[in-house]
């Protein structure tokens, strides 16, 4: 009898996380266009570089943590909650994940190397799977997407979780739980702003012609380094004489 229910209980959860899967993304797509690496054209062109390296996230994170607390996000649910449900349950699974500073050996950060941005990501949390309350463990490595949006003038990321490792979860509801963490990541951070480059636009007076030089960002290259991020602004430049 013990087997029959174990099999029916994996039958279910395959049919659950098969419709997960088979479902259409939610959300989570960049707006505008992927940032590409530079080329010729970004090379003899007039640029203003911004750079961020792996220090200043340390220090960002590092002050979100202690003066903030961890991020918590609201997992994903895959039908409204039991009304049936005892009360003490209902209170004891709280249907999170929180991102910690470190665990299992990983410390959350940001990475640059090896031509990429890398996500190392430590995290905790609950979720109610089939009336029982799971309560997970966990690393995962993601990358970053990048997209530059024009019309609105800000580079965008997208955390694409490329691998996630759970402890302590029973096998039959890891696949379920992972689903759901890659859900709610993708569905509640992503897009993000990465920088907004309408700070780096220029509208310079000329006073001795009697007229003004804008300068607008019309296309942004990112370049990986080891340790760093460089982002290559190319300016589109318009002049026009004061009235009067």
């Amino acid at each position: 009898m013990k087997r029959i229910l174990i099999f029916v209980a994996g039958l279910l959860l395959g049919a659950l996380a098969a419709l997960y899967f088979l479902s259409p993304a939610r959300s989570g797509r960049l707006s505008g266009i992927p940032v590409r690496p530079p080329d010729a054209n970004t090379v003899n062109s007039g640029t203003v570089t911004v750079t961020l390296d792996e220090k200043f996230f340390d220090s960002l994170l590092g002050t979100i943590f202690q003066r903030l607390g961890s991020p918590q996000l609201k997992l994903a649910e895959l039908q409204a909650a039991s009304p049936f449900q005892p009360a003490v349950f209902q209170n004891s699974c709280s249907n999170v994940v929180v991102l910690n500073p470190e665990g299992g050996n990983v410390k959350t950060g940001v990475r640059f190397t090896g031509g990429k941005i890398t996500v190392p990501l430590a995290f905790t949390g609950s979720y109610n799977v089939l009336a029982k309350c799971v309560q997970f463990k966990g690393t995962a490595k993601a990358t970053v997407d990048l997209a530059f949006n024009q019309e609105k003038q800000i580079v965008y990321g997208a955390v694409i979780i490329e691998e996630m490792i759970l402890e302590d979860v029973p096998p039959l509801v890891s696949a379920l739980v992972t689903a759901f963490v890659r859900e709610t990541i993708a569905a509640k951070i992503n897009p993000f702003e990465v920088v907004r480059v309408e700070h780096f636009n220029l509208s310079m007076p000329i006073q001795a012609t009697g007229g003004l030089v804008k300068a607008n960002v019309k296309d942004v290259r990112s370049e990986v380094q080891e340790g760093s991020l460089r982002l290559l602004l190319t300016y589109d430049f318009s002049a026009e004489k004061n009235a009067g």
